[in-house]
């Protein structure tokens, strides 16, 4: 018996995403000025194949058919191989990089607002309605 919804679950996926996202434009940032250093993202298809790969259809009866998505195994973090913005090789965008910033932390306060709003539920059943 699971203790919390799938909801919960689902936006554990999302946040994890969302940190590896930000790591990701992170190492960009970091290495700005390093010389061929290739531009890093985060594919959020990667990351939900990933998360499919443990889905598996409920049955009800014997009868019905079992079935689970098995999906290949693949690295949620793609780097960019054949584009070049500076004369050093480096392929990272400063302006592409922080416009993902700003949005990755939109999408990550609105998982982790949704997530309170769980947890802000759980305590008023937990406090009888108070």
């Amino acid at each position: 018996m699971k203790l919390f919804s799938e909801t919960i679950t689902t936006l554990e996926r999302g946040l994890s995403y969302s940190g590896a996202k930000q790591q990701a434009i992170s190492q960009n940032l970091a290495n700005i000025d390093t010389p061929n250093y290739k531009a890093k993202d985060v594919s959020f298809r990667s990351v939900l194949n990933d998360s499919e790969r443990s889905l598996e259809a409920k049955r009800t009866n014997q009868r019905h058919i079992p079935f689970s998505v098995s999906t290949s195994s693949r690295q949620a973090t793609i780097t960019a191989q054949n584009t070049q913005y500076a004369n050093n090789g480096n392929s990272v965008d400063v302006d592409k990089e922080m416009a993902e910033m700003a949005e990755n932390q939109i999408y990550y306060q609105a998982l982790v607002d949704r997530l309170n709003g769980k947890f802000t539920s759980l305590q008023t059943v937990i406090r009888g309605g108070r």
